[in-house]
């Protein structure tokens, strides 16, 4: 996620804040609610493109044999932005251990499942103790101390008056893929 420079004076006060408490504007209350939203939406936008690029590898995953370019591409795409492999794409990956990059692949696929199943056996012991720790699921930033936000005749971070930035469409995000060309075939002599 990155921070436009306004976005950053808004979270910059706001952690000034944090760190010496006192009263704040009206106006750096609307800032840091607005902020809020855009953290909201960005983290709703980064779900919705996760789960967009799951469901676009599951599919790839349905159409093996055929779909075997698309679908290792798409799946080392998966795995730099940190994808665990599932056991199915283990499986997937098995029977395209012919491909020299489905080789490759399954190898490091395996290797993660290895460390992910040796993470999740050391966290069973100690879940336990951390659960006591972790605090709850974030909840929505409504009101900041010594704000008065129902009080405000202004234009709030709901109200459509702010200028919002647009929601990049999938297509804007992830550009189109190149698809590899085929290798050149062998003519057998006879």
């Amino acid at each position: 996620m990155a921070f436009g420079s306004d976005e950053l004076r808004v979270l910059r006060r706001a952690l000034a804040h944090a760190l010496h408490p006192a009263p704040l504007a009206d106006e750096d209350v609307q800032d840091c609610l607005r902020l809020a939203d855009s953290v909201d939406d960005a983290v709703r936008e980064a779900g919705r493109l996760r789960a967009f690029l799951l469901a676009d590898l599951a599919r790839y995953r349905a159409s093996l044999p055929a779909a075997a370019p698309g679908y290792l591409e798409l799946l080392q795409d998966a795995l730099a932005a940190g994808y665990d492999p599932a056991p199915e794409d283990l499986a997937a990956l098995r029977t395209l251990r012919a491909n020299p990059v489905g080789a490759v692949l399954l190898g490091r696929c395996q290797t993660l499942a290895e460390r992910s199943v040796r993470a999740r056996l050391a966290g069973a012991t100690a879940s336990s103790r951390a659960r006591a720790a972790t605090p709850g699921p974030r909840t929505r930033l409504l009101a900041l101390p010594g704000g008065r936000a129902a009080d405000d005749p202004r234009p709030g971070p709901s109200d459509p008056a702010p200028a919002e930035r647009p929601v990049p469409k999938p297509s804007e995000v992830f550009p189109p893929r190149r698809r590899p060309a085929p290798p050149p075939q062998e003519r057998a002599a006879g």
